[in-house]
């Protein structure tokens, strides 16, 4: 049983009145506006009580400059796992979010970049996304292009229609029969497997490869030397697709403090703390990450909410990042409409 278990239905009530007032209005929650406005049935002095009561049990903070509270973290946590209703988007934000993203079968960078923008667009917040890791993705067919001298292009043809690119140097000039050679033994051992498993089995499954010619044989030792680089392809899948941080930038938080403001563009200017705190949120379905319960103190003013997506053996991240002032119930329902949509584009 969590503490906020143990409320009274009074204080929970209270509690929930406080944080929607002040995710609307950004501003501290006082007695008599949530007398007036939310129904309680109570007084507005019976209502002082219990906030003071949330308040001593570490629920409410109180400004000094203020006769309303504020909402703590702890008051988010109680909010988003027992108060928060969540309805599916309206068809006219379904339409706005459907309008913003590509059509099927596109690249996958470009799903990503337009799924951060628009749900930034939407949710008035930071909209971010994490590419999928390719591990677990079956290699289809691989081609060997001679590009230059001393370079060769790799084309990785993925389950799933990805396509990946790389290029690997070699010590001196390939021809091209000698290329394909090379490319039809490489697909006649690897073809059918995952990326993991190629790279756990290569040199085993390449023991006995006989390309023919001296120049077939040094480039198949190229895949043997560093075939743990050539077969990760998954650089993009630790980056962090950021849409415009304007949105994030305009609410109250941010307009009103220049410091608040030099912490966001820190954020969104190096994403390591973004990508640390992602970095487990690969299986997690739907989760929500709200001030202080970040590992990462650069992220403590933050609320992050993120969705999975899993779809033909890719998997990721989308989300938003927000003050812990937001409107959880239509962000989580955003987040968690918009990853079903990522995973019909990835099918």
């Amino acid at each position: 049983m969590t503490a906020h278990d143990q409320l009274t239905d009074r204080e929970r009530r209270v509690l929930e009145a406080v944080v929607q007032s002040y995710i609307e209005t950004a501003e501290p929650a006082a007695s008599r506006r949530l007398a007036r406005g939310f129904g309680l049935g109570v007084s507005p002095a019976t209502i002082r009580q219990t906030m003071s009561e949330l308040e001593e049990k570490g629920y409410l903070f109180h400004p000094h400059t203020s006769a309303g509270r504020i909402p703590t973290d702890q008051a988010y946590r109680a909010y988003v796992d027992s108060m928060l209703r969540i309805q599916a988007p309206s068809s006219e934000v379904q339409e706005s979010l459907l309008a913003g993203l590509p059509p099927a079968r596109g690249a996958v960078e470009d799903i990503l970049r337009r799924t951060a923008q628009v749900l930034g667009v939407l949710t008035q917040e930071l909209g971010l996304a994490v590419g999928p890791t390719l591990d677990t993705v079956v290699l289809e067919r691989l081609e060997l292009l001679p590009v230059a001298s001393d370079r060769l292009l790799l084309v990785f043809n993925l389950r799933s229609g990805m396509v990946r690119t790389i290029f690997v140097q070699v010590p001196a000039a390939i021809a091209g029969p000698t290329a394909e050679i090379v490319a039809r033994l490489l697909n006649e051992r690897l073809a059918g497997l995952t990326l993991a498993e190629i790279r756990r089995s290569l040199a085993e499954r390449l023991r006995d490869a006989a390309p023919g010619g001296t120049a077939g044989h040094e480039l198949l030792n190229i895949f043997l030397a560093q075939g743990e680089e050539i077969f990760a392809l998954d650089g993009g899948a630790r980056e962090v697709v950021l849409g415009s941080a304007q949105p994030l930038a305009d609410q109250p938080e941010f307009a009103t403090s220049s410091e608040r403001m030099r912490r966001l563009i820190h954020l969104t200017e190096r994403s390591d703390p973004l990508r640390r705190a992602l970095a487990g949120h690969r299986e997690a379905g739907l989760r929500i990450t709200i001030g202080a319960e970040h590992d990462d103190p650069d992220l403590n003013e933050f609320t992050l909410v993120t969705a999975s997506y899993h779809a033909g053996g890719l998997s990721g991240v989308i989300g938003v990042l927000g003050p812990t002032r937001m409107p959880y119930d239509r962000i989580v329902s955003l987040v968690a409409h918009t990853s079903r949509l990522v995973e019909g584009l990835l099918e």
